[in-house]
């Protein structure tokens, strides 16, 4: 069942959204070559005390960190440790929060130094199928629109969008209904109304959708070895349009 939100509560995960916004600006300018990603979660949890928030992500499922780091072929869900990020690396932060009983989930990639002109478009091109699913994200539409929204333009760029991991509805829980594919054709899935709040969060990759588990016992990695990128935000459904929560 759809959960949906009254306008209060919806502003309510608009004040956790700005201190998800923040924090995660905070941790993508600490990404550099030579940092632990472990550094990055310690940092993470030392400013939502600082805003008297919480980790949507720690415990979570056994989850032990606040942030998730996955970096190069890891997808989503890498576990920080005392890996040490290098020159290139592409870099996915993902990152929770609960704020006054409900969460708001956003993510980005960036990269560890330079960085080539391949990485720098996988990126791009990951951030600009968010752009186009929010822009979808309209009363009226379905979840369908979304993800056909994204898949499109993805392939039409030379680049995949993973199957098996999705976008999600989001409030009182981390992980609410409906699903919210990155793929699909339009007019499919879930007819959107106000009140429903979504994570939309295309993963993009440069070769094969296919996935498989992480060594760390957590994170989703590409089969072939090759370089994913993620976005997300949280969008709010309103009258007026898609409301970017994060």
């Amino acid at each position: 069942m759809v959960n949906l939100k009254t306008p209060e509560q919806i502003e309510i995960m608009r004040e956790g959204g700005k201190i998800l916004h923040m924090i995660l600006e905070r941790l993508a300018k600490a990404v550099r070559p030579g940092l632990k990603t472990i550094e990055l979660d310690a940092l993470a949890r030392e400013l939502l005390v600082q805003h008297d928030a919480e980790a949507s992500f720690l415990n979570y499922n056994g989850f032990p960190a606040a942030l998730c780091v996955s970096i190069n072929e890891e997808i989503v869900h890498g576990l920080p440790s005392g890996r040490i990020l290098k020159d290139g690396d592409v870099v996915k932060l993902d990152f929770g929060v609960l704020y006054k009983g409900f969460h708001t989930d956003s993510a980005r990639t960036v990269l560890a130094g330079p960085g080539s002109p391949k990485n720098k478009k996988l990126i791009s091109i990951t951030e600009r199928a968010l752009e186009l699913g929010i822009e979808q994200a309209r009363a009226g539409n379905t979840t369908g629109d979304i993800g056909h929204a994204i898949q499109s333009y993805v392939e039409s760029e030379g680049f995949n969008v993973v199957r098996d991991l999705v976008g999600h509805g989001i409030g009182r829980s981390v992980h609410e209904e409906p699903e919210v594919l990155n793929y699909g054709e339009s007019g499919e899935g879930i007819a959107l109304e106000p009140g429903m709040v979504i994570a939309i969060e295309p993963m993009v990759v440069e070769g094969s959708w296919k996935i498989t588990d992480g060594s760390d016992g957590y994170s989703y990695v590409t089969k072939d070895g090759k370089l994913a990128a993620h976005a997300e935000h949280t969008v709010a459904i309103t009258e007026r349009g898609p409301d970017i929560l994060t």
